[in-house]
């Protein structure tokens, strides 16, 4: 340890041998020049990550902006438009996306947070929340294409139903259980064990006081969690080409008849040529970038006021 010897005063080297000021300074010389250079190749690393993004973004932007500035883009769907016609809008596809996101929010919510809650207040290390957590394991890194398979197989091969938005919001639900439960877990583990203590002192049954004092201490958390995996589910393509055939027309149900959506609605007319149809494409991306934006933007705002209480 670097420090002074008692009878001399002078500095002590590293191996504890006196050292003068000149190998002190050579020493934070060193170490300066070091961390410069680990902060300018970071730096440079983080400029090369940023140049496909930048690129992707200001190519979308540039060629998708034309058509999001018309009030129709927003207000009208593309029922009787052809890949000739100059105009229509992205009301049904952003109506579509929205409802098959809601709806799998709505299925995987609940499944999730009390999946969490049970591991955290009332599995321990007992086997079926070791089970639970393998499960969660694996759905993690499913591919939405083996989602929207499995799916496929099981609603509509063997009950006989039809390929519509519900079924989308099925798939779906797979992939967004495991981003809202393991958010949920994490901020449930960050709630004070002094608050679960307190009320079970006042003799506070435990169902009531995850109900009244965890979930509420994590509310904030949650929601920045279950966000966020809306946020992840809306952008995939997979389940929509699947499962929820593409159509022109504005359709309110469902659960019945095709439905349209903003992945779907790129990937049919990706290949024209013609360019009132690519623009279309390009503004499709566009919006469905803005969406997913927002709905980060609206994450990283309730995550600003995520701090737990009694913390």
């Amino acid at each position: 340890m670097t420090g002074t010897t008692i009878e001399s005063g002078r500095p002590l080297a590293g191996n504890g041998s006196p050292g003068t000021a000149a190998q002190l300074t050579a020493g934070s010389r060193g170490r300066a020049a070091r961390n410069t250079l680990a902060t300018g190749v970071m730096g440079v690393c983080f400029a090369i990550a940023m140049v496909p993004l930048v690129w992707i973004l200001g190519t979308v932007i540039v060629k998708g902006s034309k058509l999001l500035f018309t009030p129709e883009w927003w207000f009208e769907s593309q029922r009787g438009i052809t890949i000739r016609t100059v105009g229509g809008g992205a009301y049904h596809a952003i109506v579509g996306s929205i409802m098959t996101g809601l709806l799998c929010a709505a299925l995987a919510v609940p499944v999730g947070i009390l999946a969490a809650v049970y591991l955290v207040e009332y599995g321990g290390r007992g086997p079926l929340a070791r089970l639970t957590t393998f499960m969660v394991d694996i759905l993690t890194g499913v591919p939405s294409i083996v989602a929207a398979l499995f799916i496929y197989a099981v609603w509509i091969t063997l009950f006989g139903q039809q390929r519509t938005g519900f079924a989308v919001s099925l798939a779906l639900v797979l992939l967004m259980i495991p981003v809202v439960l393991r958010s949920t877990e994490e901020m449930l583990r960050l709630v004070p064990d002094e608050l679960r203590e307190a009320s079970y002192a006042l003799g506070t049954p435990r169902w009531r006081t995850v109900m009244k004092v965890v979930l509420p201490a994590a509310f904030s958390g949650i929601v920045t969690g279950v966000v966020l995996g809306l946020a992840r589910v809306m952008g995939e393509t997979a389940p929509l080409l699947i499962l929820g055939p593409y159509t022109k027309a504005i359709n309110f149900n469902p659960f019945n008849g095709n439905m349209a959506a903003l992945p779907t609605m790129i990937n049919q007319d990706r290949t024209a040529v013609l360019q009132a149809a690519v623009d279309r494409t390009w503004a499709a991306a566009l919006t469905l970038i803005l969406l997913v934006l927002a709905l980060n933007l609206i994450a990283r705002t309730i995550g600003h006021f995520s701090r737990v209480r009694g913390g």
